[in-house]
This record gives structure tokens, sequence and C-alpha cells, in this order.
């Protein structure tokens, strides 16, 4: 197994063996925003080295070497009979989350399991704690009717995702994305996240897939704000030119036929009939 020591510059210095998830997936960072110190093949040498590093850059120094690090497991929650009340505020809930995957409990709406998929649904439909922002929650009833829905019912969705563009750019402004982030930053995040989707769909990964898709709406919606424009007015401009467009599909894209003489669309049609 391959161990990387990752730099957050002036933040941290740890180890994973999966950059993706662990540093850009729960922590935020994309690459170009950390920098890979070292890989090692043996735990035993990147438990101590990672030490020596925190102390070489004066960075907090962990308490307990990588190797003897247990896995969470486990994540103390509050369960009523509409609620579940994560003790973690809602912008560290998802890497909270990847930490305890597999934990299962039982409400008055049936048994509820941690994965990647309920994890995406988690996060589009968490809800900070007007008691303590501190803390998270989510509807039992609603979390239910999409886990049934996941296995052939009918999917229920929030009434939020109508506003879900509005939610994002609170959560971004909330964050700092609009006052430090720029362009390029969510350019790059962009094209990490359209890489997770070719992978997730090369290999035929449902619940990646939605999540890969997500997130790149995430970033697009972003990358419109950053740009001076709402990514409504993007959707609606790309709708309007495409509302009317005829055309034909050939090897399984849409080829636009306006403007196009009849000569052409006929060899566009033979060529279509030749390769099948």
């Amino acid at each position: 197994m391959k161990y990387f020591i990752y730099h957050i510059p002036g933040k941290k210095i740890g180890v994973t063996c999966d950059l993706i998830n662990r540093v850009t997936v729960q922590q935020g960072y994309a690459p170009g925003e950390y920098e890979i110190l070292e890989e090692h093949d043996d735990i035993d040498v990147v438990s101590v080295r990672e030490i020596q590093l925190q102390k070489a850059f004066g960075y907090k120094v962990d308490r307990t070497l990588y190797k003897n690090l247990k896995p969470k497991t486990k994540m103390k929650i509050n369960v009523t009979e509409q609620t579940t009340t994560f003790p973690v505020p809602v912008d560290k809930l998802k890497g909270r989350l990847f930490d305890v995957i597999g934990m299962e409990w039982e409400t008055d709406h049936g048994r509820f399991t941690i994965d990647k998929d309920t994890i995406s649904w988690i996060m589009k439909n968490v809800k900070t704690s007007m008691y303590n922002p501190k803390r998270s929650y989510i509807y039992n009833k609603a979390f239910s009717n999409y886990t049934s829905g996941s296995e052939g019912n009918s999917t229920s969705y929030s009434s939020d995702t109508l506003d879900v563009f509005d939610d994002i750019r609170d959560w971004a402004e909330e964050r700092g994305i609009y006052e430090s982030g720029d362009i390029k930053t969510q350019l790059i995040k962009l094209q990490e996240e359209v890489g997770e989707l070719a992978k997730a769909v090369l290999e035929n990964d449902e619940a990646e897939i939605v999540d890969a898709i997500g997130d790149s709406v995430v970033v697009l919606t972003n990358l419109a704000h950053l740009s001076g424009v709402d990514i409504e007015t993007c959707i609606e401009s790309a709708y309007s030119e495409i509302s009317d467009r005829k055309g034909k599909m050939i090897n399984g894209t849409f080829v636009k036929t306006d403007g196009l003489s009849n000569a052409e669309i006929t060899l566009l049609m033979d060529t279509d009939e030749g390769e099948n």
C-alpha cells in the first residue's frame, strides 16, 4: 500500500492512502492547494516521518502515530421521532460521515446506514441546528423516503430542492469562497470533479455518478458567481438556444442540423446508417 505525506500550506501535515477522499472530499482542498512531501510503502516509516515533518514545519504534532490510529466506526448521534442530529456543524459533517461509513442506527421510520450514496443525500438536505450552530440534523421521514426510493419505490425530494442554487451560494458565502476564492481555483475543482465523474461512468458506479454530478453543479454555481453571473442565467441562456434546435442522434451524440443543406443532412444520415 502507498502512503502519502501531504502538506496543506499554513495548515497541517498529514498522512493518507487516499488523497482524493481524505484531502479533497473531506477537507476541501483541490490538487494545487496542497503538496505531497513524501511517499512510502512502509507504515512504520511514514508514521515516524509524519511526526518529524510536523515538528520541522512548526505544526501541531499528532500525539498518536499514524500506524496506531484506530478507524472511527461510531458517532454519537441524537435520534428523535422526527430528526437525527449529528454532533458536528454542516461544514465538517461530510468528512465525519466518511469516517463512519457502515454505521447504522434505528429510528421510528426504519434502520439507516451510512454509505457513499446516503452521504450524498444527507449533505444535500442537512440543516444547521437552531439551538446550536455546531450541530446539524436531517429529517428522518425524508431520509426514509429517499432510502425507500433508492430500493425501487418513488423518491421523495425536499421542497428546498427548488432553492438549491441559493443554498449553494449561501453555503459558499459563509465559507469565504466568494471573498477569497477565484475563478481559476473553481476551474481546477471542476476539472477534478469531471475526472471523478468519468471514473464513475467507466466503472458504472451509480452512487458516485450522482455524487460527482452534484459536486460539479456546486462548483459551476460558484464559478458562475465569481464570474459575475448567476448559474440560473447560464442555464436559461443555454436552454433558449437548444429548445427549438433540430437534429439527429448519430453514434450516440445529438448533432444539430439547423443551417445544413438537404444534401449534408442526407450524408450524415447515410454515415450513421453505415456505421450501425
